[in-house]
């Protein structure tokens, strides 16, 4: 009874949190709130996830949940793995525009050497 008041309260938590950030991104709070309800509906009735565990082939309800926490871990970490990279090339691209915009040549005997564009 214990964890279920404690894992009932987080995952309120993360409802609240979902409910507070939708405007800004209404697509990953309306998964978080699918997730967190279907996490409290889990955790008042954990014979459903076994029922549905069995029903897909695997032996129990934690395990099934388990597995797909592992699977939606996994597909989180690709997408921030890809959106920081693509931010990395992004900087990378300006930073280059900045040094070549910024860039002093040396004066040659009167001269000025145009810079070298690509």
């Amino acid at each position: 009874m214990i964890a279920q008041l404690v894992l009932s309260v987080l995952l309120a938590a993360i409802l609240l949190y979902a409910w507070t950030e939708y405007r800004r991104s209404p697509t990953v709070a309306l998964l978080s709130l699918f997730v967190a309800t279907a996490g409290l509906y889990f955790v008042w009735f954990p014979a459903h996830s076994t029922w549905l565990a069995e029903l897909v082939g695997i032996g129990r309800g934690v395990d099934l949940i388990l597995y797909t926490w592992v699977c939606i871990s996994l597909l989180v970490l690709l997408n921030l793995h890809l959106k920081l990279r693509t931010q990395m090339e992004l900087i990378t691209a300006l930073a280059r525009k900045i040094a070549l915009a910024d860039a002093q040549f040396p004066i040659e005997e009167g001269k000025i050497r145009a810079p070298v564009r690509e």
